[in-house]
Formats: structure tokens, C-alpha cells, sequence
């Protein structure tokens, strides 16, 4: 706390003091879910390397192709960029223009960013329902060159606003600060 500042105003304390007794429990669930989503993203990513690779090794070595290369690693393309956004949402690191908030209060910061949680999980739980109907409108179709369903885009964009969702309702409901000095 600054000398001259109001106690009201200054930030609260990092780590789990004055947060409620549910707390670890939830963060340990929703940091396993964390763990679990970037290891799916560090293997999406391997295979998308690895595909696009052979689809150029094939291509200028072997003067071949692999038809379903281009479909592929678009798919896990689609898979790492959903499956991530939740993990920027976790930590705020998004693109932002703070001119506004940077002349708050720490006590109106913290309200304003409370504020666009709540307008921000709203908004993934809309997301997460036209996600639902589009998955099921394309469930039948199946994609050009794999025996996939192309629904599978779709449940990507699922399960990042479902993790996007439970990441706002946490900054909503305990602030801002919570996962502070837990860059994992």
C-alpha cells in the first residue's frame, strides 16, 4: 500500500488469504483441467508439426502428396487455438486497451474487471449454445477427405467457452489476483 492511499483501495493480498474455504479445492480441479488442456495443446501442436513436415517432405522429396495432410493440420490448428484462449483468459493477458482502467482505483479496477468477467462469461455462455447447435447441425456431415465428422470443429469451440466459462466466474466471483504467482 502507498502512503496517502486510502486502506479501502489497496489490492488485496496475492495467494489464498481472505478467499473462501472452497477455494483450493476448486483451484486444484480447475488447475488439473488446466494441466490437462496444455498437454492436449503441446500434442496438437507436435501433430500439427509433425504433419505439415511429412506433407512437405512428401511433396518436394517424394513428388507426392498427402491428401488429408492440409485437413488435418487445420483441424489441430483449430484444436490449439480454442484449447488456448481459456489460458490467456486465466491469467487476463489479452490484448487490451487500459487507458480508462490504468487511471482507476485499485478498488474501481478491481470492480471494472469483476464487471466485464460477468459480461464476458455471459457472453461464453452464448458462445458455448450456438457452439452446441452448430455441432449438432454438422454431426451428420462428414469432412472432405477423413471419415470425421466435421461437428469435431465445433466441440473445440465447446470446450473453450465451457473453460473460458468457469475461468470468468472465478475472476467474478474472487477478482482478479487469484491465480497470482501461479504461472504454470
Amino acid at each position: 500500500m502507498t502512503q496517502g492511499a486510502p486502506a479501502a483501495d489497496a489490492a488485496p493480498p496475492p495467494g489464498d488469504g481472505g478467499l473462501p474455504p472452497v477455494w483450493p479445492a476448486i483451484r486444484r480441479v480447475v488447475e488439473a483441467f488446466d494441466r490437462a488442456s496444455m498437454v492436449v495443446i503441446v500434442l496438437a501442436m507436435a501433430a500439427m508439426t509433425l504433419m505439415v513436415s511429412l506433407q512437405v517432405f512428401w511433396r518436394y522429396v517424394l513428388s507426392s502428396s498427402i491428401d488429408s495432410a492440409d485437413e488435418v493440420s487445420r483441424l489441430f490448428f483449430v484444436w490449439v487455438i480454442f484449447l488456448a484462449i481459456p489460458h490467456g483468459i486465466k491469467y487476463a493477458v489479452h490484448v487490451g486497451i487500459d487507458l480508462l482502467v490504468m487511471n482507476l482505483s485499485p478498488r474501481n479496477k478491481d470492480r471494472l474487471f469483476r464487471l466485464v468477467s460477468v459480461a464476458s462469461a455471459v457472453l461464453m455462455a452464448a458462445i458455448f449454445w450456438a457452439a452446441w447447435v452448430a455441432t449438432q447441425d454438422k454431426w451428420q456431415e462428414l469432412m472432405p477427405t477423413l471419415p470425421i465428422t466435421a461437428g469435431v470443429y465445433y466441440v473445440a469451440v465447446l470446450v473453450c467457452a465451457a473453460h473460458s466459462f468457469v475461468h470468468l466466474v472465478l475472476h467474478a466471483w474472487l477478482g482478479p489476483r487469484i491465480w497470482e504467482g501461479r504461472l504454470s
